[in-house]
This record gives structure tokens, sequence and C-alpha cells, in this order.
């Protein structure tokens, strides 16, 4: 159906039902049945029948919304309707449950789409029900090797199934340490190299300094992410469909250990790091804190968070322990899909390449972009600006080329049994050790539930 709208057209979406009628209306690509179809073996996926200059429409979460409003004002000639929603934050699934309906219904699929989550390709590269995949594969003819072989390497690795790329990173998200040089250099500390050197300072803090803290685990995404991940703790594992997770391996126990070490101390306080309480308790008390790339713009960088002066805030190499390989964990780095069942793919793998590789998405990214020569920009423009401390552009790179591979790419997220279990345990007083065994078997039963073997 051809498109109506050449304006962008920006809407929050609350519910699936409204999102179906939604992208009915705008008229958004449909692959229909088989008789409106073709076979492009080229591309490596059936297409649905190409309408020229057919709108497509574009979800994104509300931090992905300009980039969007600028491949409009870029390409005024191409027809997007952009609509936002939660962008799966968090591990929602919100992603997966929406595209379910218009597997049901036949139609009305969005043509792009963008995801925090990184484990969406192991449901969004499948079959359905006899309906395609949503997701197009991308090496197989359709988007250029020459753009492809742009993206750091490792970069789409998550977004790979079996040699077929389906999605496009669109940034970085390694853990490096976050240091507040001011305050290191007040209080006569030096920066953190492992974790056992990370203990021992929250430890000094704790005794000279009360009130001042080293992190937060009250986030999921941290608690997981950040500090299992980065520790090299197997409890997020998959290897083909078998799903395994272990608490009793060491590097599991010495991390739970610490956290909760750490909590009892007060160096590691609960409260979200995107709260109005972190905030306005520990914005210039943060004397390190380890956490992904984009806290550069997020959290640093952001007035509405701890918008740290000029001149006090550096990122160091990642923590790891000691005498043990020096990796780290990962935390999110979106991605990009575009849909098998769009009617406009030219202008979809046009807003694919302006989304991950242009200057735009340098100047808007708030870290660090996945497209190789997009993230020499963005780390040459935040080296040169003279905001961070110390050699920003090489802890970056150290940390982006270190993310332990041990981590498993499910079709769930580490995030919900952690929020569902760990979160109000430890607003109850817990400690992690004590809730380790119901937590254990959150993870199992969520992988269970989506069809892996537990082990």
């Amino acid at each position: 159906m051809a498109a109506q709208h050449r304006r962008p057209l920006t809407r929050t979406l609350t519910t699936a039902t409204a999102l179906v009628a939604v992208a009915a209306l705008a008229g958004c690509s449909s692959s229909g049945d088989a008789g409106d179809s073709s076979d492009d073996s080229e591309y490596g996926f059936t297409t649905a029948e190409q309408v020229a200059d057919s709108t497509i429409t574009v979800w994104v979460d509300a931090a992905r919304e300009p980039i969007a409003n600028a491949f409009v004002e870029a390409n005024p000639d191409v027809p997007v309707s952009i609509e936002t929603y939660d962008g799966n934050a968090g591990g929602s699934g919100s992603f997966q449950t929406k595209i379910a309906l218009f597997d049901q219904s036949g139609e009305g699929w969005p043509d792009v789409v963008f995801s925090s989550q990184t484990n969406d390709a192991s449901w969004a590269a499948k079959e359905t029900n006899g309906t395609q995949a949503f997701a197009a594969p991308l090496n197989k003819g359709y988007m250029s090797d020459d753009f492809l072989s742009g993206f750091t390497d490792g970069a789409l690795d998550p977004m790979t199934v079996d040699g077929t790329v389906y999605g496009l990173r669109n940034d970085l998200a390694p853990v490096v340490l976050w240091y507040n040089e001011t305050l290191l250099d007040e209080f006569g500390y030096d920066i953190p190299e492992t974790w056992e050197d990370y203990e021992e300072l929250g430890e000094m803090l704790a005794a000279d300094h009360p009130g001042y803290i080293l992190g937060s685990i009250g986030d999921s995404f941290v608690g997981t992410y950040v500090y299992y991940w980065g520790a090299q703790a197997p409890i997020f594992q998959l290897d083909g469909e078998e799903f395994s997770s272990d608490f009793e391996d060491e590097h599991s126990v010495a991390m739970t250990d610490m956290l909760d070490r750490m909590s009892a101390n007060g160096t590691l306080v609960q409260d979200s790091i995107f709260s109005s309480t972190f905030v306005e308790n520990y914005a210039d008390k943060i004397v390190a804190i380890p956490g992904p790339a984009w806290y550069a713009g997020a959290i640093f960088q952001n007035p509405d968070n701890v918008n740290a002066p000029t001149g006090t805030i550096g990122a160091a190499d990642p923590l790891y322990w000691e005498g043990e390989d020096q990796v780290t964990g990962n935390v999110g780095g979106g991605v990009w899909y575009g849909s098998s069942h769009s009617e406009n793919l030219d202008a979809v793998a046009q807003f694919l390449e302006f989304a991950t590789a242009s200057d735009e998405a340098v100047t808007l990214a708030s870290g660090l972009p996945a497209y190789d020569s997009a993230a020499s920009s963005w780390l040459d423009t935040q080296a040169e600006s003279g905001y961070f401390v110390g050699d920003f552009k090489s802890a970056m790179q150290t940390a982006a080329s270190s993310v332990w591979s041990g981590w498993g790419f499910p079709s769930f997220s580490a995030e919900t049994a952690y929020a569902a279990i760990v979160v109000p345990a430890l607003a109850e007083g817990k400690t992690i050790a004590e809730i380790v065994p119901e937590w254990h078997q959150q993870i199992l039963n969520e992988a269970q539930v989506q069809g892996y073997t537990t082990k």
C-alpha cells in the first residue's frame, strides 16, 4: 500500500493493539501471502513486493529519536513514520511481543526497529508459525560487504546466527572504570587496576571517607553485566540450545562475596543510578564506578544526572581479577534491525547506514559507536574536547577489545531475574549470597520457559 505521509510522524505507543492499528493506517509494509512476494535469492530471503517511495516505519526509544529525526532532515525525499516505544529496555520483551502480533495478522510490521538488547537475534532470525523471520539477513547480498566490514571486530557477533548477520550494532558498551581524579587526588588514592584493588579501595574509603561510593548494585544491568560478566562468572551461558548457569564457579563466588562486603560497608549503594535519589545523594561523591562506555553521555555529561564538571572524570582500563585474563563486561550496545517484510528495502538500507555510520551518528552518539570510522571520530572528539582526564581513547579501545566471550545471548535477558529476585531482596536487607539459590532457579526457570535445555 503506497504511503500517504511524507512528513515525519512521531507517536508514543503504549499498547501492542495500538501499534497494530497505527502501523496499518500508516501504510506499513506487509508481505501478505506468498502470491504478493517474490523469491529474491540474492538477498537470502523472500522479499515483499516493493513499492517505490512507500513510507518506512521506524521504531526507536526516546534516546534514538534524534538520529531518526536527523535522517528525516537529511533525506527529505524518503517518507518516514517515527514511532517511539520502550526500546526493549531492561529485557522487557516488548519488541518480540509486538512483532508476534504482526506475525499472527500477517501484516503491519515496522520496517526498522531499534532495540537496546543484544540478544534479540535469537528469536528475530527464526521463522514463526510459517511466517518468515522478522529480521532481514544483511550479509547475503542485501547490504554491501564493504559497508559491513566497517564495523569494529566482533561488534556484529551477537547478531550473527550460523554465519548470517541479522542486525547492526548501534554502539559498543564495554565496561571501563570511570574515576573522579579530583577526589582520588584529594584523598590520596590510586586508580584501582584489579577487582582486588577495587575492594581494598572500598575498605579505605569506608573507613576514612564514609558517604563516598564506588558504585551501585540497584540496577539489573549493573549487577549482571558490569559485575558478573566482568568477573568471568559463568552464570549466563549458551551452547546451542543448552543453557547453563553456574553460581558455584570460583569467579561467581568471588564476585558475590565482594559485592556483599562492599554493600555492607556502604561503598556500593542500592539506588538506581538513574534515580533522583542517586543524583541528589551521590552525584558529587562518586570516587570511581565501573560502567559501560555510554556512561560518558548518559551519566557524566548529562545535565539531569551526575553532570560532572569538566576535567574531573576519566576512564581507566577495565578491572580484572589479579593474575587472570584482563577481560570486561558489556552493557547493551543497541541494535538496529531491518524487516524482511518491508516494501521499501532501499530506504531501510539507507536508514541503517545513516544510523550507524554517518557524521550525524557520531555527533548524536552518547557512547562509543560500533562502526569503526564513527568510533574513531567519536573518540577523537571526546579526547579533544578536554572534558575527560587521562587517556580516554586508550581506555575505551582497550575495553572494546577485551569483552569476555563466555557470556551467552539466549532469547531472554539476564536482567529480569536480577530485577525480580535480587533487587527486592537487597531492599529487605538480605545479602546476595543468601538469595543466590532463588536467583539461580529464576534464571533456569526463564530458560526453560524459552525452550532451552538447562544444565
